[in-house]
């Protein structure tokens, strides 16, 4: 799908603003997303201020966060301290902590995705214990069948969703956004499925610049990302096992203390981002490769090797499934892929791709890169 930007006559703070108050002027109950990252706080900020000024009515809100259990201390503690704010001016708010499965990047070996959070059969292993207040079930929940996602929209049919995220994080996200937003009703994003996304727009600059000018309380966590080496695009909290943070886990010990020992409790396999995170299975260039051994690399050649006799070189189950539908993409993609697409289309072999995720990613990534160079070339 081919995007245009187009740039709007107003600053994002007050854009976001505007399209905050649009939603709840429709009357429907609002349901806004937590998460404790940076965006979720800017988000949180903006909706708490407009409570405060009068501007929109708590009494339509509920604020939902689904503790995923294997996440840092510190983004527990910036929830916690929003959940009082919240319930102090009116607003209810929702901590679920609840049996659902969850994509887990270190099961590699065993090609699934068994994680489950609050597990019932793990709870004396545990990565943080439970809060006393938290919401264990609910009857619309599939108990260890449901992920969130699926959960979510099923409890909140017929009220508008405000989510943080922002097309800026990544083109995937952003062709994402997008496509869903192809169909609004009205401006400010709301579509066919009520889902808002009010800070869609914003960049990073944005999202740390309004931090700062609030002086926002954010999890430490991020410092912590920022000492370790980590630049302004890695900075990303999310659930442990996930391929964002897991890369981090490791390095993250030195700051947090005691990390690696509850998460290696829960989660076994955990010991393999130490020894392997910059292996093929995790989708990274191979440890032993030499630079001059990676340059020599002909990914397209050992792709299209591997994609022709996919029996011969992927095992049955998630690697096998990955491997049949990246052939399908490459059919479809080959004439506009260069060799760096074939290295990432390699990595994504290697690694399997249980959700499918990292294909969409890839899909996304092609033909934004195609895009681009036929508009370099028409403009010449």
């Amino acid at each position: 799908m081919a995007l245009k930007e187009l740039e709007g006559n107003m600053n994002v703070l007050e854009a976001a603003r505007i399209r905050i108050i649009n939603a709840f002027d429709t009357g429907l109950d609002i349901k806004l997303s937590m998460s404790g990252g940076k965006d979720s706080i800017c988000l949180a900020d903006i909706v708490f201020e407009l409570i405060k000024e009068g501007r929109i009515n708590p009494k339509q809100l509920t604020v939902q966060f689904i503790d995923e259990e294997a996440i840092f201390d510190e983004v527990e503690r910036v929830v916690m301290d929003w959940r009082r704010k919240f319930m102090l001016v009116g607003a209810k708010f929702e901590w679920y902590c609840i049996q659902v499965r969850h994509f887990n990047c270190l099961n590699s070996l065993s090609d699934d995705e068994t994680f489950i959070t609050w597990d019932e059969y793990e709870k004396e292993n545990w990565i943080r214990p439970m809060p006393s207040f938290a919401i264990k079930t609910h009857p619309m929940l599939k108990e260890r069948k449901d992920t969130y996602q699926d959960f979510l929209p099923r409890i909140n049919k017929g009220a508008i969703q405000l989510i943080g995220i922002r097309a800026a994080e990544s083109s995937m996200r952003r062709d994402n956004i997008a496509r869903i937003t192809v169909n609004k009703k009205n401006d400010g994003g709301l579509n066919s499925d009520n889902s808002i996304f009010p800070i869609y727009d914003w960049t990073d600059d944005d999202v740390w610049y309004h931090i700062k000018s609030r002086k926002l309380d954010f999890p430490e966590t991020y410092m912590d990302l920022w000492r370790i080496g980590e630049g302004r695009r890695g900075m990303r909290i999310s659930q442990f096992f996930s391929i964002d943070t897991a890369k981090v886990l490791v390095k993250l010990n030195e700051h947090q203390p005691g990390l690696m020992e509850r998460v290696i409790k829960r989660e076994p396999n955990a010991y393999l981002v130490s020894l392997y995170w910059d292996s093929e299975m995790f989708r990274r260039g191979r440890k032993n490769r030499t630079k001059e051994q990676e340059e020599k690399m002909n990914y397209k050649k050992e792709v299209l090797k591997q994609l022709r006799d996919i029996p011969s070189y992927f095992e049955e189950g998630v690697k096998r499934e990955t491997a049949r539908s990246m052939r399908t993409a490459i059919l479809r993609l080959a004439p506009l892929m260069s060799e760096e697409h074939y290295k990432l289309a390699y990595q994504i072999l290697q690694a399997g791709d249980p959700k499918k995720r990292a294909i969409r990613g890839f899909l996304t990534t092609v033909s934004h890169d195609y895009a681009q160079e036929d508009m370099k070339a028409r403009k010449k």
